[in-house]
């Protein structure tokens, strides 16, 4: 585990933010070439370090990642598994990952449960991700 990512999310604190990393506006538009969603509302835009933060709570020093993975649920919910800090385990609970792509009326939050659920598929080369500490809703 990444020794900042677990310090700031250790330290978070209790209130209604999320904090994280918001993925470079620039990188995405390649990402999204390089691994074409299947499904048709795109997400693509963060990776939550943890949720229910203090609205004053530190943010992670990373700035790079790395997309190691896939899973999808095969209705509704495709994300990406991320490597922060050489570890794809977020602290408290979970996989570092990004919701790529929902439909039919699915939520980001789903992505979670396709993790616990699907075995996810693991990509053969890394494909680097610039990331933004960020604090968001």
């Amino acid at each position: 585990m990444a020794p900042s990512a677990s310090k700031a999310a250790a330290a978070a604190g209790t209130g209604d933010s999320v904090i994280g990393w918001k993925i470079d506006p620039e990188q995405r538009k390649e990402l999204l070439q390089q691994f074409p969603p299947r499904f048709r509302n795109v997400v693509a835009d963060h990776v939550t370090l943890r949720t229910k933060a203090a609205g004053d709570a530190r943010l992670p020093d990373e700035n790079h990642g790395e997309i190691v993975g896939r899973v999808s649920d095969g209705s509704g919910v495709e994300a990406m598994i991320v490597s922060i800090g050489g570890t794809t385990d977020r602290p408290g609970e979970g996989t570092y990952h990004i919701t790529w792509s929902l439909e039919g009326g699915r939520k980001a939050r789903e992505s979670n449960e396709a993790l616990r659920q699907q075995p996810w598929e693991l990509f053969d080369l890394p494909m680097p991700v610039r990331l933004r500490p960020a604090r968001f809703r």
